[in-house]
């Protein structure tokens, strides 16, 4: 192809002056030439000094690049459920918004929120862990083969979660109201969002006495997680007694446990006749 000698190789002609062809060669010539792209249709001195060059003033009428959008700073999960929570004024309100609460990961994977059972104006609670695979199913605490243990627990002092006298029932929650992939233990950045929502949950129910199952409930109580040590031993959350138990899933795999466990029930039995 020959060369074309057009003002598109630098000399300035009004454009109405070239044919198509002609347009065509001249790019053609410029591709040949290594041009590769176009960055503006002002000649820029590459070489000048960055505070010598002439601003590139853009076209009329031309739309101005969007600058970079800066990444707002995120809500703190804990304060958001500090928000939510210290509002609601009974049960009901309160598990709209654990509902309403979208800052959980774990959300996303279950199935059913697993808020509570049993009588809420029962003198005892017991506060687990987090659901398995049941609970998730069936949207309560406590329903699988633990539970079955747990209210067996329950019953050998006196107390149940269906029974009709208020003062002989109990109220069964779980510190995360979603089930953890693979039942794997909740973080304690999972805990810390979950704490508000039950620190508002006791303050509603107002038991006399609380059971808490597990190393998951005991960090959420009262910072310490090790229940095997901390068991037979009184604490305290929100000015009510706290009795620290091993879960009944462990009582399950450690049948010889199940003894210090009934110490641990006796010790609750006598503390709920004196309150």
């Amino acid at each position: 192809m020959p060369r074309p000698t057009l003002p598109a190789m630098g000399i300035d002609t009004h454009i109405a002056d070239y044919d198509w062809n002609a347009a065509l060669a001249a790019l053609a010539w410029q591709v040949e030439m290594g041009v590769t792209e176009v960055m503006v249709e002002a000649a820029v001195d590459r070489y000048a000094l960055p505070e010598k060059q002439e601003p590139v003033v853009p076209k009329p009428g031309a739309k101005p690049k969007p600058e970079a959008v800066q990444d707002l700073p995120k809500a703190d999960p804990v304060q958001v459920a500090k928000a939510a929570a210290a509002p609601c004024s009974d049960l009901a309100s309160l598990r709209a918004a654990l509902e309403a609460f979208d800052h959980c990961e774990l959300k996303k994977g279950a199935r059913n929120l697993v808020f509570a059972d049993g009588n809420p104006a029962a003198p005892l609670m017991i506060i687990g862990e987090a659901p398995g695979r049941d609970e998730d199913l069936e949207g309560r605490p406590f329903v699988g083969t633990s539970g079955q243990l747990l209210d067996k627990m329950l019953a050998a002092i006196g107390h149940g979660r269906r029974a009709e006298d208020a003062r002989k029932a109990a109220y069964i929650t779980n510190v995360m109201p979603w089930r953890p992939p693979g039942n794997r233990d909740p973080s304690e950045d999972e805990i810390a969002m979950m704490r508000p929502f039950l620190e508002r949950h006791i303050a509603l129910v107002k038991p006399r006495v609380i059971i808490a199952m597990g190393n998951t409930s005991c960090m959420a109580l009262f910072g310490k997680s090790s229940v095997l040590r901390l068991r037979g031993t009184w604490e305290t959350a929100q000015g009510i007694p706290v009795m620290p138990m091993a879960h009944p899933g462990h009582l399950l795999r450690n049948p010889a446990a199940k003894r210090e466990a009934w110490a641990d029930l006796l010790d609750v039995q006598a503390r709920m006749r004196q309150s």
